[in-house]
């Protein structure tokens, strides 16, 4: 119960009684598009990123973000936390490797970019072949 009580009064977003920002998921999921679309990129050489239109999605993520409420401190102690990132990852691995991608196997990552795209989901439309 001290552990709770000490996590909601050091989350400013918690105390006001907002959700964290991976609970939201018009925020949630556009951000883990664009973290998989990354780890692609970093992992085919055949795939680069659509850098451009991932900075896009990621103002309009923070104005909708500061529409609900949240100040851009909340933002950024949300993006830069070390726990959010190794959940963020650590959903990235599970999808990746439920998609047949290994680290062990670049061209596995090119061949899911690849589909990715193809598909032109969330993931695709921030991808493009070389």
């Amino acid at each position: 119960m001290a552990l709770w009580l000490v996590l909601v009064a050091s989350s400013p977003a918690i105390a006001q009684g907002k959700p964290s920002l991976n609970d939201v998921p018009e925020i949630e999921n556009p951000l883990f598009a664009i973290a998989v679309a990354d780890e692609i990129r970093d992992h085919c050489d055949r795939i680069g990123g659509r850098v451009f239109k991932a900075i896009g999605i990621l103002h309009r993520l923070r104005r909708r973000a500061n529409d609900l409420g949240y100040s851009d401190d909340e933002i950024r102690a949300f993006v830069d936390s070390d726990a959010e990132k190794a959940r963020m990852r650590a959903k990235g691995e599970r999808l990746l490797k439920q998609n047949g991608v290994s680290y062990d196997d670049p061209e596995s990552f090119c061949a899911y970019g690849r589909a990715e795209i193809a598909k032109n989901s969330a993931i695709g439309v921030l991808l493009k072949a070389k």
